[in-house]
């Protein structure tokens, strides 16, 4: 039984998940989460209804960090998204940590934001997203200034989920160039082929970004 993952490829969350599928080149089906029908059976699965939500063998696993640490436990394959030394593998589960928290959180804020009724929207809210990434953007900025990867040398869970992170921070709240090591950490991870491909994939969709999309990327 293949794989199955319900997924939308202009979410943040699914995109971290596509690249560890591409990165081995696992195949799968993707069920595109963006009709009635679809969402139906993510319910079924998941009553949260978030994505991605990865069926294997009938078993629904869910949150993307998961999903990665399954798709190495039960289907290992050559690229090794997780290191087997433990202490490494910390490192790179703390790294994921913070993209997660500190990077996709504050610019996810600042999307909210954006959706709602101008009445009901949040100033002060917004200003605390935007100190946080910028604090984040500082930090990785000193972390990055001799890494390739967020780890070190290999790609890893948290370039997985670095790159769509940053990736729609820079359209959120765009990295000044006095973050220069973030700034070309974000090209690589733009030219790595996983992540080109969920960007290419994810191209249709950039009418709906509720802040406007760049023309750019």
């Amino acid at each position: 039984m293949p794989l199955k993952l319900y997924a939308h490829p202009f979410s943040s969350y699914c995109q971290k998940v596509l690249i560890a599928l591409y990165e081995n080149a696992l195949p799968f089906e993707w069920r595109v989460v963006d009709n009635a029908g679809a969402m139906a059976e993510l319910a079924a699965l998941w009553p949260l209804k978030r994505f991605p939500v990865l069926v294997d063998e009938g078993r629904p696993v869910v949150e993307a960090s998961i999903i990665i640490e399954h798709l190495q436990l039960y289907h290992p394959s050559p690229v090794r998204l997780i290191p087997e030394d433990a202490r490494e593998a910390l490192e790179v589960r703390t790294l994921d940590r913070f993209f997660d928290n500190y990077v996709s959180t504050p610019q996810q804020r600042l999307v909210s934001n954006q959706l709602r009724p101008e009445a009901d929207r949040d100033p002060y809210g917004v200003t605390e997203a935007r100190t946080q990434l910028e604090m984040a953007y500082g930090w990785l900025d000193g972390w990055m200034a001799n890494r390739e990867w967020a780890a070190g040398q290999n790609f890893s869970l948290a370039d997985c989920a670095a790159a769509p992170f940053l990736f729609y921070a820079d359209w959120s709240h765009p990295i000044d160039a006095r973050f220069a090591n973030v700034r070309a950490y974000r090209q690589r991870l733009l030219a790595r082929p996983s992540f080109a491909r969920a960007v290419d994939e994810a191209r249709p969709y950039r009418p709906l970004f509720p802040l406007g999309a760049p023309d750019r990327d």
